[in-house]
């Protein structure tokens, strides 16, 4: 009885005293090894092993303790907690302190008071607050971000001045950007669906060293959502679905992650459909009939119709309308202690998208039912990415983690147009195969990790095939009845096909010099090989129909962070970037107002140079901050689009689609320059109210041509107020852009189209007195969210609330009107 005893009491000391804490990765559920456990009065300091646990029995019943790792935000909580939670402990790279916040853009996990540069990050919190309709949607809400649309099913990002080409795009370690990427406006933002993100994270100026070319104006970085692991069985489902006034849009979202002790795996279907939007009423700018649309072509989705249609209802922008699939599958599973596999699987495909600006493009200025187009739209938009993700954490002296991404891309687009006044439809199609593979891995140099060095190798393949044919309608009794005669069509891009390699080294190192200033320095390495051939000689002749490109480009960054104080930082950064032609740089052929791009094989690389400040100050515990971040980008043998003169000095006629305009190509000038600033705000008030908020400002000029650089947009800003309680959330929103002067414009690319700004003088000879350029405009939004209760919530939204009429800086397509947005979530 005695030692039945003796083994009850022994039993129940142990688990009295034996009080280990489970710490696991709150994203993937994987154990955490090395975090510093400690006690706010530094008396206790403990590490978790290798196996993820910590004893924390020494710590007293109400004491607070510390959970820090440099991969992750710092967590506070009383041991009394830790019972609740049966002694687990997440953490996660989230943190109500704003400089604890962890990123993932710089290809490894640091804290932003480590990073010199101006970054910005959406989570999932925000993203479900804001309720976007497309991604572009969710960009335009970004600090120092502007969103352009041709038509709605679209949205071109602007940082800094740059769009397009200048901006690198990329999801879940995989750049989107491809070899026909071009210059001007691009509107494959929208191709991830942002019920599928977990979060968005931005780098703003040149990022060439970690990203190679094409981050010359920033990086905007998609991630998804990836399952996690857990002890036990689980299956949790979410049901989300949109209704939206101003396009009768209905969204909807079903989502199934089942997570075990060994593989876990994410599922999630997204299907939107858009019908015609309306834009707001209230004309405060001024101008009663701009943006309206009093004529229409009935030719879309097979129907045929002789003559343009009058518009019931001008503010209806007829032919704005599509629909959107997106179907994300991932699976993450553990190899072994060390090692973990990411398999990922996306599908983005559209309806066709009716192109909004040339479908409203007029023969005759004056004539507002002489519609040039009978048809123009984008062919569905497919988007395949099949990539796995080996995730090894070797802790060898070379290397203490890294990243191993092996992707294929496949991407489809095209182009469909007819004229009224013709039976013939010209068809451009274009397929691109991307094969990428990239390594990134780092190491701490000293044990304190306050030294690292970070490395990598990347490579990617474009294989690009351009198809071009023509078809003319046979119309019977009104109506389509295939076709009578087929005939040739100028290729968008070379026909006998091209191909476009990237190849790529870095080193990348940080260091904490001491408490108050991080050093960061980095280099890379990248050459680039471009391959093109043309076959049809038809309608453009060249002199060399065989052509190979190879550039190759060094770049560098200096980052320097200081802080001199608890509450202050200073940031300053020195950086290279560059962009090598790709495709569409070099082979292009398009028409647009009377200008035909022609290929120029002689393009070369534009380089950017960059210097910035950045200035913050936190306040309430770190709980809000304020901040300013002003840079200068020098261009040098920037590219442009420009006239292609004869020898007499005259400019060039081409032929395009029966018609002649003038050939206008890509072209190397010589140096400009753009700087600007962003200052913003962001954080608590008090326990129940938030505010974010900011201004930016751009200016770009060309030293050369002494003429504004195309795609600058006007100051602009948005400012909210949020509050938050228990099952409670309202918020209320300010949006506002600035008037841009007709002379701020760009006229000789025509990115910025200022032929679509309001008419103030249609007689006069020179554009800059016919126009009147970009109006101001200011919107006022409410929102607000109720939890049900722990499985459905409800929300709504009233955007653009008193129906301002507004159309984006360089848009050819009015922004919504007045729009209620109503919502649902529930959770299984």
């Amino acid at each position: 009885m005695k030692y039945i005893v003796f083994i009850f009491v022994f039993l129940v000391s142990s688990v009295a005293f034996t009080q280990k804490v489970k710490i696991v990765d709150k994203q993937t559920g994987k154990i955490v090894r090395n975090v510093t456990v400690f006690n706010e009065a530094l008396t206790i300091n403990l590490s978790s092993d290798k196996n993820g646990f910590v004893e924390v029995s020494q710590f007293k019943e109400k004491e607070v303790i510390v959970f820090s790792h440099i991969s992750y935000a710092l967590l506070k909580i009383k041991k009394s907690t830790l019972k609740k939670q049966k002694f687990t402990v997440s953490l996660a790279k989230q943190s109500e302190q704003l400089d604890e916040v962890v990123l993932s853009v710089f290809k490894k996990a640091e804290k932003t008071n480590r990073i010199a540069e101006q970054i910005a990050v959406i989570s999932t919190k925000d993203i479900q607050k804001i309720s976007p309709q497309t991604s572009a949607d969710l960009l335009a809400t970004i600090p120092g971000i502007k969103v352009q649309k041709s038509q709605f099913g679209g949205g071109s990002p602007v940082i800094r001045g740059m769009e397009s080409n200048r901006v690198l795009l990329v999801v879940d370690g995989v750049r989107m950007n491809n070899a026909i990427y071009r210059k001007g406006h691009l509107q494959n933002s929208i191709s991830v669906a942002p019920n599928m993100l977990d979060k968005t994270e931005i780098v703003f100026g040149p990022s060439s060293v970690l990203y190679g070319s094409d981050a010359l104006g920033g990086v905007i970085h998609y991630y998804t959502k990836t399952p996690t692991l857990s002890e036990k069985n689980e299956v949790k489902s979410q049901f989300f679905s949109r209704f939206s006034t101003v396009n009768q849009e209905i969204t909807t979202n079903a989502s199934a992650e089942l997570s075990f002790k060994n593989w876990a795996s994410f599922t999630s279907i997204s299907y939107s459909d858009f019908n015609d939007l309306k834009s707001g009423s209230n004309r405060s700018h001024g101008f009663d009939d701009w943006g309206k649309v009093f004529y229409y072509s009935e030719n879309l989705n097979g129907n045929y119709n002789e003559e343009p249609t009058v518009n019931s209802d001008p503010d209806v922008l007829r032919n704005t309308g599509y629909t959107q699939t997106d179907v994300l599958q991932k699976f993450f599973i553990p190899l072994s202690k060390n090692t973990d596999l990411k398999v990922n699987l996306q599908y983005s495909t559209s309806s066709d998208i009716p192109r909004f600006d040339r479908l409203t493009e007029l023969n005759d200025e004056t004539d507002v039912s002489d519609l040039k187009f009978a048809e123009w739209y984008y062919g569905p938009q497919n988007r395949l990415l099949i990539s796995s993700q080996l995730l090894i954490n070797p802790n060898k002296n070379w290397i203490e983690n890294g990243t191993i991404t092996a992707a294929y891309q496949n991407i489809k687009e095209s182009r469909i147009q007819r004229k009224f006044g013709s039976l013939d439809r010209s068809y451009r199609e274009e397929t691109v195969n991307v094969f990428s593979l990239n390594g990134d891995f780092s190491v701490s140099l000293t044990e304190d990790k306050k030294r690292a060095l970070s490395y990598g190798f990347e490579f990617a393949y474009n294989d690009v095939n351009s198809n071009s044919y023509g078809k003319t309608l046979n119309i019977v009794n009104g109506e389509i009845n295939g076709f009578s005669n087929d005939f040739n069509v100028q290729s968008r891009y070379p026909d006998g096909g091209s191909n476009y390699m990237s190849t790529a080294l870095y080193l990348d190192y940080r260091q904490d010099l001491n408490s108050k200033s991080t050093l960061n320095t980095g280099i890379r390495f990248t050459n680039t090989n471009l391959n093109a051939t043309w076959i049809d000689q038809t309608f453009i002749q060249l002199a060399d129909t065989d052509i190979s490109a190879n550039n190759s480009a060094i770049t560098a960054t200096l980052g320097y962070v200081y802080r001199p104080s608890k509450n202050w930082q200073l940031n300053g950064v020195i950086s290279s970037g560059f962009r090598s032609p790709n495709i569409d740089d070099v082979g292009r052929v398009r028409e647009k107002s009377g200008n035909v791009t022609i290929p120029n094989i002689n393009v070369t690389p534009e380089f950017a140079y960059n210097a910035e400040i950045g200035i913050q100050k936190y306040f309430n515990d770190k709980k809000f901050r304020l901040g300013t971040n002003l840079y200068y980008t020098l261009l040098d043998s920037y590219i442009q689009r420009d006239y292609v003169y004869e020898s007499d000095g005259s400019i060039k006629q081409v032929e395009f689609d029966n018609e002649f305009g003038n050939a206008v190509s890509n072209q190397n000038k010589e140096t400009a320059y753009i700087l600007g600033y962003t200052i913003n705000y962001l954080g608590k008030l008090s326990s129940t109210i938030n505010t974010t908020g900011f201004i930016t400002y751009t200016k770009g000029r060309t030293n050369d041509t002494k003429e504004p650089m195309s795609s600058i947009p006007p100051l602009f800003g948005q400012f909210e107020l949020n509050y938050k309680k228990d099952k409670i959330e309202l918020g209320a929103n300010i949006r506002f852009n600035s008037k841009k002067d007709i002379s701020d414009f760009n006229f000789t690319e025509g990115i910025d189209n200022h032929d679509l700004t309001p008419i103030v003088d249609a007689n006069a000879t020179n554009d800059e007195d016919k126009y009147y350029g970009s109006p101001s405009w200011m919107t006022v939004g409410v929102n607000g969210s109720y939890l049900l209760n722990d499985n459905f919530s409800v929300q709504a939204r009233l955007n653009n609330l008193f129906d301002e009429h507004y159309i984006e800086f360089a848009s050819g397509v009015s922004s919504p009107g007045r729009n209620l947005s109503v919502s649902v979530v529930a959770n299984f």
